[in-house]
């Protein structure tokens, strides 16, 4: 039986993804024939649907997917566990208090406090006992460091017990630095390399984006091992236009 997305982050495989923040499913199946280990579904900075992030989940149903909601909010975590998300990532975390009330809205009682409710998770009722038997143990919980003050306060979050991954956001971390879009520069840097470190000592994996696999494997080299490189658009675009440019100069 193969490990499940859970298994393989905490034993640390490499896990290549890209993120999808298109509605269309077609995509999703071609992401999966194209080879990516996971796929990051945004409905942060997308404009995907519950609805969308479904359809997404039933196509690309040989990989796993995971799921970064819109906010830590209960409603969006319950939602998106409940279409049947590998795991969750959850944005802007600052403090301790909201990275444990994550673990919290992610787990099952007693563990946790997430509401039991019919859903695609369980096969529509039809697997129900196994699941929420099994959920707490399956489901990955990765809280995402995009924030100076979670950079403050890393070894307190990596405290808590139920993380099972963090996730560097460069980009919204550098902005929250005063130093926006300068991912880097050596101060930018230097936090996100305390925070490895950190993770590295409790032994929690760790992802990050990059736009390129230029730019991603400088972190694979360094122990980085949930990778999300590029994103659908972008893939799209940049494809697009390699060959336009490669057309239009050899006509040329």
């Amino acid at each position: 039986m193969k490990a499940s997305f859970k298994k393989r982050l905490t034993r640390g495989d490499l896990l290549i993804g890209t993120i999808i923040t298109l509605p269309s499913p077609e995509i999703a199946e071609i992401f999966c024939l194209a080879g990516f280990d996971w796929l990051f579904v945004d409905l942060e900075h997308s404009a995907l649907s519950i609805k969308d992030a479904q359809v997404i989940l039933q196509a690309a149903s040989k990989i796993p997917c995971v799921i970064r909601v819109a906010s830590g909010e209960e409603v969006w975590i319950k939602k998106a566990l409940d279409i049947g998300a590998s795991g969750i990532i959850v944005p802007q975390i600052r403090t301790t208090e909201e990275a444990e009330m994550s673990v919290r809205l992610c787990k099952y009682p007693p563990e946790g406090i997430r509401s039991v409710g019919i859903s695609r998770a369980q096969q529509y009722g039809q697997n129900f006992q196994e699941y929420v038997a099994s959920a707490n143990d399956e489901t990955a919980v990765i809280i995402q460091i995009e924030h100076i003050d979670a950079v403050n306060d890393i070894e307190n979050i990596l405290g808590i017990s139920g993380i099972d991954g963090l996730f560097v956001g460069p980009y919204d971390l550098s902005a929250s630095m005063g130093k926006t879009g300068h991912i880097t520069d050596t101060e930018v840097q230097n936090a996100i390399l305390h925070v490895k470190n950190c993770a590295e000592r409790a032994k929690i994996p760790l992802g990050i984006f990059g736009a390129t696999a230029e730019a991603v494997n400088p972190y694979i080299r360094s122990g980085y091992t949930l990778i999300a490189v590029c994103m659908d658009t972008m893939l799209i675009g940049n494809a697009a236009k390699n060959i336009t440019d490669l057309l239009k100069s050899s006509s040329g």
